[in-house]
């Protein structure tokens, strides 16, 4: 009997942990299908007649598409090149026998600790200096630097539980540090690098302020900075913003449904060593 309850009140828990963490996505959609007027006299109640009516003006009165356009090629730029960079450094590191290994881990630990606002100033001299203001590798430049440290540590940590005998095995077959990385690492890590694809392509998609400080011409937004732009001081359209920030969080909500077993598999990768 005891054990029952136990069981029940897990699931109580996560029922009601799930929920508030679904309200917020309902809100914004409940909001988004109201009309101006509905949401001056009723804010958070339920919406009494809805209307699609702001999802259409999103696309008729803001370049929407060119943001999430420019959110795509961003987020897909620069997760990439972190990703690649990140898991080539960690295999040197786990995996060869130079000098200097440890060094080199503690001060990407270092790096890891460096707070993007102290970085704003001297990038912005340089992007200004290579004339990239206003052009989306300004900020995949600064999002790679941003996600490197935090990715090479994450597959240092995951490299070192691999076999090294594996690699020693490869290596005894004739296979050279490239094949090896990319026939017996990559398949073994797939399930942790796709979860740290996910978490990286989560933090550029809703990353706000550099892309606000690189990115001041309007067709060269991302998403989020588009968004803030249309943030009045005054005045806003709650609805009609609502209706932009639910169709923002679709592209990585079905991301995370389609490789939620990778997901999970690689958030508990060697939980069991």
């Amino acid at each position: 009997m005891t054990a029952a309850i136990r069981v029940g009140s897990r699931q109580l828990l996560l029922v009601v942990l799930c929920v508030l963490s679904l309200y917020p996505l309902w809100f914004m959609l409940d909001t988004a299908l109201k009309s101006p007027q509905q949401y001056a006299l009723n804010p958070t109640g339920l919406a009494s007649h809805p209307t699609f009516v702001n999802f259409q003006s999103v696309f008729s009165q803001w370049p929407f598409l060119t943001w999430v356009r420019n959110s795509l090629v961003a987020t897909v730029v620069s997760v990439g090149v972190a990703t690649v960079v990140a898991m080539m450094a960690a295999y040197a590191i786990v995996f060869s026998r130079g000098r200097g290994r440890e060094l080199f881990v503690r001060t990407n630990i270092a790096l890891m600790a460096i707070p993007p606002v102290a970085l704003l100033v001297p990038m912005y001299t340089l992007m200004v200096q290579l004339h990239l203001i206003n052009q989306l590798p300004a900020v995949i430049i600064f999002y790679c630097g941003l996600l490197v440290p935090f990715s090479v540590f994450f597959f240092v940590n995951f490299f070192r539980e691999i076999p090294f005998e594996l690699v020693e095995a490869a290596r005894m077959d004739g296979a050279s540090p490239s094949r090896v990385l990319v026939r017996v690492i990559l398949p073994i890590s797939g399930a942790s690098t796709f979860t740290l694809v996910i978490v990286n392509a989560i933090f550029v998609w809703n990353e706000l302020l550099i892309a606000l400080v690189f990115l001041q011409a309007n067709g060269s937004r991302t998403l989020m900075a588009g968004l803030a732009l249309y943030q009045g001081r005054y005045v806003t359209n709650e609805p009609l913003l609502m209706a932009a920030a639910f169709l923002s969080v679709v592209p990585l909500g079905v991301l995370y449904v389609f490789g939620q077993r990778f997901f999970v598999r690689g958030l508990t990768a060697g939980i069991g060593k």
